[in-house]
């Protein structure tokens, strides 16, 4: 893990202990884990082979939920901040203070969300792009993306997610990078700094505008937001497409992952009822900025 004396000892343990646990499968066996973990079936021999414990798919799986499901929480809980002050600003938006100006204008940067438009028109791009992103969603792309958090990026750069920079030195250099390439894979000082880049990213960039638009039209239909619906606007993420797609849901429905999704309170209730203008987002350019860096019901209904 990469930058471990920056972190706190709490954070450090959790972090550590992480780690061991999630790879108690052999890392091999895991890189191309599929919805059903059966690329790990062969874990035990291996296991005995390097003296590793013996940890089940089921115990992994558990330990990678139980280990991101916290962070996930944590970083939709500060998106739900931002609309909370961003909902603030509409209600003053005639009378505008610069400091309130200032906090506008540092949600336009964060969320690519032109300037030079009105405060009136920046605040609705903003409503449609500050909201948060399904756990079942986050969780699986995840496991995919990370090979279950075993992968390089995930345990030597907290990259759990597969997000590129472009800075050289701002991350892990990929095997088999194409000549004159110049990606990097991101490196975060903790898990939590991945996870909310990558909600930060699906907010903001453009090739996820259909996700967002489909969260809008539940929240507009006050209907649950579901993982399963919104991978549907994932068919840039990946260059495998709708298979990508696919395979996102896939997993979402074998491992059931709208438990983990919470029930919305009522400021998240009211903030989705909110009514906005149907507007385009904007054409920024990927957020590839490092990030330094409360349990609640779960709504168990299925997700279609």
């Amino acid at each position: 893990m990469m930058h471990l004396v920056s972190l706190k000892p709490l954070l450090i343990a959790t972090s550590l202990s992480a780690v061991f646990l999630l790879s108690g499968c052999d890392q091999a066996n895991t890189e191309n884990a599929t919805a059903n973990g059966a690329s790990a079936s062969n874990s035990e021999t291996n296991a005995s082979k390097t003296n590793k414990p013996f940890i089940s798919v089921a115990e992994k799986k558990a330990n990678f939920f139980a280990f991101l499901h916290p962070l996930i929480k944590q970083a939709n809980n500060e998106v739900l901040e931002q609309r909370s002050t961003l909902l603030s600003l509409e209600q003053n938006l005639t009378q505008l203070t610069d400091k309130q100006l200032e906090t506008l204008a540092e949600l336009a940067k964060s969320y690519k969300v032109d300037k030079k438009l009105s405060p009136a028109q920046q605040i609705e791009l903003l409503k449609v792009k500050i909201h948060t992103i399904p756990a079942s969603l986050v969780l699986a792309q995840a496991a995919n993306e990370s090979a279950w958090g075993t992968s390089r990026f995930a345990t030597e750069g907290n990259n759990f997610f597969g997000q590129w920079c472009f800075r050289k030195g701002c991350g892990l250099v990929p095997e088999g990078r194409n000549d004159g390439a110049k990606h990097e894979v991101a490196r975060f000082k903790t898990p939590l700094g991945s996870v909310k880049s990558y909600i930060r990213n699906l907010n903001s960039f453009p090739p996820y505008e259909l996700l967002r638009t489909l969260r809008q039209q539940s929240l507009d239909k006050n209907q649950p937001v579901s993982g399963i619906n919104l991978a549907n606007g994932l068919i840039d993420y990946s260059q495998r497409r709708e298979e990508y797609v696919k395979e996102i849901q896939s997993m979402i429905r074998f491992n059931k992952l709208w438990r983990f999704n919470s029930e919305p309170n009522a400021t998240t209730a009211a903030a989705a009822k909110m009514p906005h203008k149907n507007s385009s987002v904007d054409k920024g350019v990927q957020d590839d900025t490092l990030d330094n860096a409360p349990a609640s019901a779960q709504d168990t209904t299925q997700e279609s």
